[in-house]
């Protein structure tokens, strides 16, 4: 994640009860146009903790654990960069979690595999296996050697697509560079949940090779939808020739706005008002160079101002522009994000919310759909970072503030029974666990 973007909502990852999210932000946006207040008092005021570590609201309890540098399962130590996660269903009512590390190949930790794509890279996951009382049970690398594992998503099937956001390789080495390569990079890759050991990695190669961010896959028909995190990014799509099969190829894709080739969405387009869309076909989605965007480009595809997270729900895909917004007095985009919303079965785009400032949220980041219907959004700004709540009825509060230090939320997610939130905290590299009186109906 880089040190400029994410000035709105980023929206990663997908939920069981993902059909719920449209209402909290239609109410928060509809609050905003109005000129309404859009704080609530959510769980109450957040009570500081005398360990120092997350403050929470009262009634509010926490587990912490594989903090970086700790000894893993497997004799490694755990990895820190600690980033985008899902939950899965583990064996005896466990929760199994797979969790990212953005790490480069300079970075003073790594994913230690005996398999690395790349042995120069320290990127990767880790799975953690957790009791239903919060208790770990064992935690392990499961994917190594790759280059700045953000984001991603869960598939239907039950693995975790992680994303490297980078696209070195040994044409861009320099030498006694520190971040010179072995293998080209910027590829997807597979990690089944219950894998007990480091995968063997394979790059989803027909997926693109582009600065990857986030993935979401339609699960009534097995498309892919990706997104970018360039300036200039394009949305992607990928058709598999296989359902449920990445691994056998298919075709990628880039939208396209009809009758507006080569639009550029950065700024001043107009909101709620749904596009008809048409797909470019990418010839060739593995360049020596990063050049997937520009052959998609030339062919008419839409650019966006840095697409990033990437949620499915409710028959729709939503998908964040970080830098885009509205134009500012000079005549500047104000760069606090877009979040855009494509109609599968319509084959429709629409500018769907536009943030005017950054008053209410500072950098979001990840964000989770709670099964009691309230959406969790990380923060990842310049200063205190909280994890904030959106009510079905359009409402923000505080559930967390990172009380150790500045560093960004990550990879908010809830158990399969929707009793536990997991999150991490990127640096120094934490997990939590957190549980309380979700469907409290006293919101303080």
């Amino acid at each position: 994640m880089q040190l400029s973007r994410r000035k709105f909502f980023t929206l990663a990852g997908a939920s069981a009860a993902g059909s719920l999210m449209m209402s909290p932000l239609q109410a928060l946006y509809a609050k905003k146009a109005n000129g309404e207040s859009v704080f609530g008092g959510g769980y109450g005021p957040l009570v500081p903790d005398p360990n120092g570590l997350l403050d929470l609201p009262r009634r509010f309890k926490y587990e912490a654990f594989s903090r970086t540098g700790e000894l893993m399962s497997d004799g490694s130590l755990v990895p820190g960069g600690h980033d985008g996660m899902a939950a899965f269903p583990g064996p005896g009512n466990t929760v199994i979690l797979v969790r990212n590390h953005e790490l480069s190949p300079n970075s003073t930790t790594e994913v230690v595999g005996p398999n690395p794509y790349d042995p120069l890279c320290k990127g990767g996951t880790t799975t953690l296996q957790v009791r239903p009382n919060r208790q770990l049970v064992n935690h392990y690398a499961s994917l190594s050697g790759t280059y700045r594992n953000c984001a991603g998503g869960p598939t239907p099937w039950g693995s975790w697509i992680t994303c490297e956001e980078n696209t070195s390789t040994l044409e861009t080495n320099t030498p006694g560079n520190a971040t010179n390569v072995s293998e080209s990079h910027g590829y997807n890759f597979e990690v089944p949940a219950r894998a007990k050991a480091p995968v063997n990695p394979v790059p989803l190669v027909a997926m693109g090779r582009f600065n990857h961010e986030a993935v979401a896959i339609d699960p009534r028909t097995g498309i892919v939808y990706e997104t970018e995190d360039r300036g200039d990014s394009l949305f992607y799509r990928f058709i598999p020739s296989q359902r449920n099969n990445l691994s056998k190829g298919g075709t990628l894709q880039a939208l396209a706005i009809k009758n507006m080739p080569q639009a550029k969405t950065f700024a001043d387009f107009p909101k709620r008002q749904p596009m008809s869309v048409e797909w470019v076909t990418i010839d060739n989605p593995d360049p020596a160079t990063d050049t997937v965007r520009v052959e998609g480009f030339d062919k008419g595809a839409a650019q966006f101002a840095r697409g990033e997270g990437l949620w499915y729900g409710h028959g729709e895909v939503y998908f964040c522009c970080t830098n885009g917004g509205s134009v500012d007095a000079n005549g500047r985009p104000n760069g606090f994000g877009q979040v855009w919303r494509y109609f599968p079965d319509r084959d429709k785009i629409e500018l769907f919310v536009e943030a005017q400032s950054a008053d209410e949220l500072d950098g979001p980041d990840n964000i989770v759909v709670a099964p009691h219907g309230d959406l969790i959004v990380c923060e990842d700004g310049a200063d205190e970072q909280f994890l904030v709540g959106v009510t079905p009825n359009g409402e923000l509060y505080r559930l967390a503030k990172n009380a150790i230090n500045d560093s960004e939320f990550a990879g908010a997610c809830f158990s399969p029974d929707g009793q536990t939130m997991f999150v991490n905290i990127q640096t120094p590299g934490i997990t939590f666990a957190i549980w309380g009186p979700w469907n409290s109906q006293r919101r303080a």
